[in-house]
């Protein structure tokens, strides 16, 4: 089975007893919760309860200003790549898409990638909540003010891996309209 990351969007937030209506699939990334949706996830970071599994391990955000950093970033990293012609497809790809799906809420569903070690999947996504996105966001903002090139660089060559995840209206776990 490969361990995925999922985000979606949904004009509600999931809650105990019920998920959103109208949920919409943004992008799914195998072996990590990539860059990209750490910076989706980065503005107005919350835990909520997943739309999928059991524990509390959905992760909410703003969709406007998380998307709104992930396309500053996008920017941030062409800078050196302008002569990559398929980076700058990815970015086309993954802007169109999130300009399509666009709801009021990303939600982060992290519960296959926090269930690869032995510890508490709860207690991996609040850290994740709490201080992986918070440290991603920190990079960003810095590497988009020019004040964090090295960490800027090592993004730009890897960028694969960051950005370049499935984005689709079909996910793997997808919602009934």
């Amino acid at each position: 089975m490969a361990n995925r990351s999922y985000l979606y969007s949904a004009d509600s937030l999931p809650n105990e007893t019920e998920i959103p209506k109208g949920i919409r699939c943004i992008s799914e990334h195998n072996g990590d919760v990539p860059l990209a949706h750490q910076l989706m996830a980065g503005r107005g970071t919350t835990v909520v309860p997943s739309m999928i599994w059991n524990p509390p391990v959905g992760i909410a955000a703003d969709y406007a200003d998380g998307a709104a950093l992930l396309r500053d970033l996008l920017h941030a990293v062409g800078k050196g790549l302008e002569g990559d012609a398929e980076f700058a497809e990815c970015v086309v790809r993954t802007t169109t898409h999130l300009e399509k799906q666009q709801a009021k809420y990303f939600v982060l569903e992290a519960g296959e990638i926090v269930s690869m070690t032995d510890g508490d999947p709860a207690a991996a996504v609040r850290r994740l909540a709490s201080e992986d996105i918070p440290d991603a966001v920190a990079n960003a903002e810095a590497a988009i003010a020019g004040r964090n090139d090295d960490w800027l660089a090592s993004v730009r060559a890897d960028w694969q891996w960051h950005f370049a995840s499935f984005y689709s209206e079909t996910l793997y776990f997808s919602f009934p309209d």
